[in-house]
């Protein structure tokens, strides 16, 4: 009898809890990568008001202080996710690396800059000078297209290879003539007297999507998990937009900047919607969409060298994600 009555209460009780909206249950644990861009930097508010747990999945997010170090990261199996660039996410793909873009955060409007010395006023003042620029990855590719633009080649700038902290200090100590660097080691940059940028990624609209990227397989077998970790984006930026001066102060203290200094990013990274993400997925032949923007950089990396073959989309990208809540 008492064994009836007990299984009744439990019953009852986990009813009661289910009412009150409890957290759904626990998703499959998942190692998060991200680095200091602005665009990015809402993965530690989520972290910090508990935003993943209410949407029951299980993270373990991970600071990389180098991006380079996150890119490899995630292309060796390390962790299960990771945020990174179009561009530096066809990279991987190019050297056989399975990997599958399922959300853009942002684009970059401004943030990826080109910062030179008095006396450079542009692109072309370039020519025969000392570029500080961490090769391979973003930064890299903004300034191969601005030389392009400036009808330079790499080989009219001397290139001075460095993980992008240390190219922005490089450049604000005077050791070259400009760096390419993003937020926020570009108020490093910035901080050198008579500096300026001379172009930006604003020069290049939709040239550099910024993506949560996960390893193939976990769409796959874990699709429950992903779709928690895209509505945990979401819902962070809801919750950025309701509380701007804690979020700068939580995001600017992971940048190592002030939230002075991080509010100034604002206009250089331009968040997506999830309606925006859904166009953004669509096939489509305009640089807005994913799968045009995405054979238009890879022809570029290849005929620039950044990569040896164009890489395959096949498989790339993962809308499903963005559409469902």
């Amino acid at each position: 009898m008492r064994s009836r009555l007990l299984t009744a209460l439990l019953s009852v009780l986990g009813l009661l809890v289910a009412a009150c909206g409890s957290p759904p249950a626990p998703a499959a644990r998942i190692t998060l990568g991200f680095s200091a861009w602005p665009g990015w930097l809402p993965w530690q508010v989520a972290q910090e008001q508990g935003l993943f747990a209410r949407n029951g999945i299980d993270v373990e997010l991970r600071y990389f202080d180098s991006y380079t170090d996150s890119l490899n990261a995630l292309a060796t199996g390390a962790i299960d996710a990771n945020s990174q660039t179009l561009n530096d996410t066809l990279v991987s793909v190019s050297t056989g690396v399975r990997q599958t873009i399922v959300l853009v955060n942002d684009t970059s409007t401004g943030n990826d800059q080109i910062i030179a010395r008095t006396g450079i006023a542009s692109v072309a003042d370039l020519k025969g000078k000392k570029i500080a620029v961490e090769e391979g990855t973003v930064d890299h590719y903004l300034l191969l297209l601005a030389l392009q633009r400036a009808k330079l080649a790499a080989s009219d700038v001397q290139l001075v290879s460095t993980l992008t902290d240390s190219a922005a200090s490089a450049f604000a100590v005077g050791h070259v003539d400009a760096v390419a660097a993003f937020a926020p080691y570009t108020t490093t940059a910035l901080s050198r007297p008579g500096s300026t940028s001379v172009t930006s990624s604003a020069d290049f609209p939709s040239s550099i999507p910024d993506h949560l990227v996960i390893g193939s397989e976990l769409a796959r077998t874990h699709p429950d998990t992903v779709q928690r970790l895209v509505d945990t984006w979401f819902d962070t930026i809801d919750w950025i937009s309701r509380n701007p001066d804690a979020a700068a102060t939580i995001m600017a203290g992971r940048g190592g900047v002030s939230p002075a200094d991080y509010r100034g990013y604002g206009a250089g990274t331009t968040f997506l919607t999830r309606d925006e993400n859904i166009k953004m997925f669509a096939p489509g032949d305009t640089p807005q969409h994913l799968t045009h923007q995405a054979r238009l950089i890879s022809d570029f990396m290849r005929d620039t060298g950044l990569t040896e073959t164009t890489p395959s989309l096949t498989g790339l990208f993962d809308g499903r994600f963005v559409k469902t809540r």
